[in-house]
């Protein structure tokens, strides 16, 4: 029986579109719900500073909402465009594009809404400190979104490479094991960073005299959270734009499967367990301004040896891709 190779790749596309928005809308949802819900104590607690909290909660959607909007562009692009049907890898590309941004968009989202909920009840509490709240809002929100967009850009490159000439196997793996990297690996920064922001938008409402140096220790650590994420999407950039030799053998194209696999949910963990110290320390300055330098310290180095775990797994992904 022959296949209908157009058949497939359609089936894969709409399969794709709908793991995109359907995993899209999760992280999107439940941030916005919790920034309502923040919203809601904070006019309770301070009815006079309703306007800014309502403006802030709006806002502070908006930005979450960013990643599932990144989520429905691919769907939108799975659904109706028109892709080649000359190889059945266009199959394993429709859905490791689902994928990637399917799981992007989850912690990123999320990640986001953690700012917005906190600086509407920090608005409650210092009424006069809103517009230092809405900007690290913004900051620390916008920061969450990178890793969504580290999803959207591979989900881009897997629908608009070039496969001509590749072999269907082992490609097919690199293939679903780049787009599993990308979208794993973002959930634990997106939420990491989330946390940091979080927890500098409530210190400046406890401590307004400390909004410099918590925005700036924001910053530092929700870049260090970046990197797991930035670690998944170099090894789906090896996964995509590495070739192999053609092989009906079953063992190379695990290895280039389970380097994604090893990868997404190595960086994970490690990007969450940043985050957990960032908010720590942007905690621990609030409390105490004097001691920043010597916190500051601390957490780079308990960071340096939480990222660890993810250089690991970096390592084996490398492993699995070049040397097995």
């Amino acid at each position: 029986m022959a296949i209908d190779i157009q058949t497939w790749v359609n089936v894969s596309a709409f399969s794709g579109a709908g793991i995109a928005m359907g995993l899209g809308a999760i992280g999107a949802a439940v941030a916005e719900g919790n920034t309502a819900a923040s919203a809601n104590y904070a006019v309770s607690r301070n009815p006079s500073a309703s306007g800014e909290i309502f403006k802030s909660m709006l806002v502070g959607q908006a930005i979450a909402e960013s990643a599932a909007i990144f989520a429905l562009v691919v769907a939108m692009v799975l659904m109706f465009s028109p892709f080649p049907s000359d190889s059945l890898l266009w199959v394993f590309v429709m859905l490791a594009a689902g994928i990637s941004m399917g799981f992007g968009a989850i912690g990123a989202a999320i990640g986001s809404g953690f700012p917005a909920a906190a600086a509407c009840e920090g608005m409650a509490r210092q009424p006069e400190m809103s517009g230092p709240l809405a900007t690290n809002m913004l900051i620390g929100s916008a920061v969450c979104q990178t890793p969504a967009i580290f999803a959207l850009v591979t989900s881009f490159i897997l629908m608009f490479k070039d496969y001509t000439g590749l072999p269907l196997a082992p490609t097919w793996a690199a293939i679903l094991g780049a787009g599993i990297s990308t979208g794993l690996s973002t959930i634990g920064s997106g939420v990491g960073g989330g946390l940091i922001a979080r927890e500098s938008c409530l210190g400046m409402a406890r401590q307004p005299l400390t909004a410099t140096t918590l925005t700036n220790t924001m910053l530092l650590g929700q870049a260090v959270t970046q990197t797991p994420a930035i670690y998944g999407l170099l090894i789906s950039f090896m996964l995509i734009f590495s070739s192999s030799p053609e092989t009906a053998a079953l063992t190379p194209a695990m290895a280039l499967l389970g380097a994604g696999i090893c990868m997404g949910l190595g960086a994970s963990g490690p990007a969450l367990g940043i985050g957990i110290t960032g908010q720590s320390a942007v905690k621990a300055i609030s409390r105490n301004l004097t001691a920043a330098s010597d916190i500051t310290r601390v957490m780079l180095i308990g960071m340096a040896v939480s990222e660890s775990t993810g250089i690991y797994a970096m390592v084996i992904s490398l492993c699995l891709i070049f040397v097995v």
